[in-house]
C-alpha cells in the first residue's frame, strides 16, 4: 500500500503538492466553515444574559438549547460521515454553510424556548457534517506533511466564531440588538455558501461504499470517541457558561461577560493550531490528547477558584482555549492518519459525535449542580471530565512508536486506493 505522504499518487482522498483545492483559498473556506459550524453555540453562550433577560427562558433552559443542537448533531454524525463519503464533500459543505444560515435566521427571530431549541436543533446537522468534510476535502488536496498544521488551522475556525460571537457581534448587539447580530451571522453563512460553490473543485463520483476499518484503527476511533465525550462535556459546559457566570456571578457588564467568549477564542485559535503542527512531528499525535486534557483539568480548577478571585476568571479563559479546546484539534490529526481506505469521513463521524454527546450532556449537568450547589461546584464537575478523558487518552501514547515509523503512512492508507469519493 502506498503512502499519503509520497506525491504523485492515486485515489480520490490522496493529496499531492499541486492539488487544485490546496491553496490558500480553500484552507480560509475550510476555516470559515468550521467557525458557521458551531455558530450557534456561540451566540448562545454570548449573548446569554441577554437572551436570559428578554426572553421568557431559565438558566437551565439556556443549557438545554445546546442540548439540543449536539443531541442532534451527535445523532446525525454517523450518517452524515456516511454522506460525505459518498456524495463528496463539496455539496456537503454548501449545505452546511445554507442550513446554518437558516438556523441562525431562526434564533434572531425566536420568540421563546420552542423556536429557539427547534432552531438549535436544526443547527445540529450543520455540526455534523462539518468534520467529515473538512477532513475529506484535507485528505483530498493536501499531502500528509501539511495535514496536521492545516487540520489545526481549520478546527480553529471553530474559536474564530467564538472570537466572532464574543466581540464582533456582541458590540454589533450593543447598536442593533441581539437579532439584528444575530441575523447579520445568517446573512454572512449564506454568501459564504455561494461561495463555497464557487471556490472547490466538483465532487467525484462514488464509486460504492467504502471498505470496513481495520481492527486496530478502529480501536483508536473507538478510544477518540470516548475521549471526546468527556472533553465534550467540559468545553460545552465552559462554552455555555462562562459568560453567565462572569455576568451573574463576577459582577461583569454584558458585554464584558461576552468578551470572555472572546479570549477563550482567541485562545483556542492559537492552541489549535500551534498543537496541530506539533502533532505532525513522528510520535507526538497520540501523546498530546493526554497532556492536553491534563492541562485542561487545571483549566477547570481556576474557573473554581475565580469565584473567590474574579480576575483567574481571565487566566483560566486562555488555559481552556490552549488546552481543552486544543485536545479536540489534535484528535482530528489523530484520527486522519489512522482513518481506513474510504472512511475518512465516516471515521471523522465517530468521533465527532462522541464529542457532540458530550455537548449535549455536559451543559444540563453543569446547570443543575451550579443552581443546587453553585458555580464553584460546576467547575469542579468541569475538571472530573477533562481528568476522565486524560485517563482515557494514557493508552493512545502506547502507539507513539508505531507512529513514529509510519504515522503519515496511516494517514495515507486512509486516503489511498479503493476511494468512493
Amino acid at each position: 500500500m502506498e503512502r499519503g505522504g509520497e506525491p504523485g499518487g492515486g485515489g480520490a482522498e490522496r493529496g499531492t503538492a499541486g492539488s487544485p483545492g490546496a491553496g490558500w483559498p480553500v484552507v480560509v473556506l475550510l476555516t470559515s466553515a468550521m467557525a458557521f459550524s458551531m455558530m450557534q453555540l456561540f451566540v448562545i453562550g454570548a449573548f446569554g444574559p441577554r437572551l436570559v433577560q428578554e426572553l421568557p427562558i431559565s438558566t437551565t433552559v439556556l443549557g438545554l438549547t445546546t442540548t439540543a443542537g449536539f443531541g442532534a448533531a451527535a445523532v446525525l454524525s454517523p450518517l452524515a460521515g456516511r454522506l460525505v463519503d459518498r456524495v463528496g464533500p463539496r455539496r456537503c459543505l454548501v449545505a452546511l454553510l445554507l442550513l446554518t444560515a437558516v438556523s441562525l435566521a431562526l434564533i434572531g427571530a425566536a420568540p421563546g424556548a420552542a423556536l429557539l431549541l427547534s432552531a438549535v436543533a436544526l443547527g445540529g446537522v450543520p455540526q455534523a457534517l462539518a468534520n467529515p468534510a473538512t477532513n475529506k476535502v484535507i485528505l483530498a488536496a493536501l499531502p500528509a506533511e501539511r495535514r496536521p498544521g492545516v487540520t489545526g488551522m481549520k478546527q480553529s475556525g471553530v474559536q474564530v466564531g467564538a472570537f466572532v460571537a464574543g466581540l464582533p457581534l456582541s458590540l454589533l448587539a450593543a447598536g442593533v440588538g441581539w437579532r439584528g447580530a444575530v441575523w447579520t451571522a445568517a446573512g454572512a453563512a449564506a454568501l459564504a455558501a455561494l461561495w463555497a460553490s464557487r471556490a472547490l473543485p466538483p465532487d467525484a463520483a462514488s464509486s460504492g461504499p467504502a471498505p470496513c476499518a481495520a481492527s486496530a484503527a478502529h480501536g483508536v476511533t473507538r478510544r477518540l470517541a470516548f475521549f471526546s465525550l468527556l472533553l465534550g462535556c467540559g468545553i460545552a459546559s465552559v462554552n455555555t457558561y462562562l459568560a453567565l457566570f462572569g455576568s451573574q456571578r463576577l459582577g461583569l457588564s454584558p458585554t464584558a461577560a461576552a468578551a470572555l467568549v472572546a479570549v477563550l477564542g482567541v485562545a483556542g485559535i492559537a492552541g489549535r493550531v500551534g498543537w496541530s503542527r506539533a502533532a505532525g512531528k513522528p510520535g507526538r499525535a497520540e501523546a498530546l490528547p493526554a497532556v492536553l486534557a491534563a492541562g485542561a483539568v487545571g483549566s477547570a480548577l481556576l474557573l473554581a477558584a475565580a469565584v473567590r478571585m474574579p480576575l483567574l476568571v481571565w487566566v483560566a479563559a486562555v488555559a481552556v482555549g490552549s488546552f481543552a479546546v486544543s485536545a479536540n484539534a489534535v484528535s482530528m490529526v489523530v484520527v486522519m492518519r489512522q482513518a481506513a481506505p474510504g472512511r475518512a469521513g465516516l471515521d471523522s463521524a465517530r468521533v465527532s459525535a462522541g464529542f457532540f454527546a458530550g455537548f449535549a450532556v455536559g451543559p444540563p449537568l453543569f446547570g443543575a449542580l451550579a443552581s443546587a450547589a453553585g458555580y464553584g461546584a460546576g467547575w469542579l464537575l468541569a475538571a472530573a471530565e477533562f481528568a476522565g478523558a486524560a485517563a482515557v487518552a494514557v493508552p493512545l501514547r502506547s502507539r507513539r512508536a508505531g507512529a513514529g515509523d509510519g504515522g503519515a503512512g496511516e494517514a495515507g492508507a486512509g486516503s489511498a486506493g479503493t476511494d468512493d469519493d
